[in-house]
């Protein structure tokens, strides 16, 4: 197959680390779709009818409780892969998947994907470590919401979205911020300020812009290097270089 006939897999770094011969066999299955914000990818207790290879859009992975409060319990950009249960031993879960930041990605069946996976080799492989990365996440997530200051778990937060969307700058209001921690926000207002403050963000108009990297990484807790030591060591493909949003 010729080159100019291939899809470029490297605007989602899942897609980019299969093998040549293993991305062609999926390229049939692909789809580009655009991914505006809040769109619902799946909700809970539903079947999960296709997957998502974010590219430029930023997923949130959430728990709803009974009285209706969410909180944040994943995030998957152009590092992961959306539809994770269906390779699993099921095509439900309990949580409800949104994207967040708009953008675009691909999607495929999830029969066919599951089918895909069962072949073994690459793919499996690829997936299992992807699985245990994000294992890595949920776990260190749960002890970071248990023992560590909102302004450190604010700080993790916002470098991880930066991560995944490859950009110092994204649109994030307070209020979403606040349903993701999990937290009040006010809560979220005063750590953001401290955080402003310091001259490490700016945040106007439901724009966040990381000013200072170097202290805002020192100000998150441990965390935030634990998961993306663990992610790099699993999946070995590092984020590209960052790049601010034109003016």
């Amino acid at each position: 197959m010729s080159d100019n006939n291939i899809i470029k897999p490297q605007v989602n770094r899942l897609l980019a680390a299969l093998p040549t011969s293993d991305y062609e066999r999926l390229i049939p299955h692909l789809k580009l779709v655009s991914l505006p914000t809040r769109q619902v990818i799946y909700e809970p207790r539903e079947p999960i009818t296709h997957v998502s290879f974010p590219q430029n859009a930023v997923v949130s992975i959430v728990t709803i409780m009974e009285d209706g409060s969410t909180v944040e319990v994943g995030i998957v950009s152009n590092e992961g892969m959306v539809g994770i249960p269906v390779i699993l031993g099921g095509n439900t879960t309990t949580t409800k998947a949104f994207v967040q930041v708009a953008g675009a990605g691909m999607q495929m069946d999830a029969d066919v994907f599951k089918t895909e996976f069962n072949r073994g080799g690459a793919i499996q492989k690829l997936l299992l470590r992807y699985v245990r990365a994000i294992y890595t996440e949920l776990t260190q997530s749960c002890a970071c919401n248990r023992l560590h200051t909102l302004e450190e778990r604010l700080a993790r937060w916002l470098l991880t979205v930066s991560d995944r969307f490859e950009s110092e700058d994204f649109p994030l209001t307070q209020e979403f911020i606040a349903q993701m921690l999990g937290v009040r926000r006010s809560g979220v207002t005063v750590a953001a300020s401290t955080l402003s403050r310091a001259g490490m963000i700016c945040y106007q108009r439901g724009q966040i812009s990381i000013l200072n990297r170097e202290d805002l990484e020192a100000t998150s807790c441990e965390c935030y290097r634990v998961i993306q030591n663990e992610f790099t060591r699993l999946l070995g493909n590092q984020p590209q270089a960052r790049r601010r949003s034109p003016s």
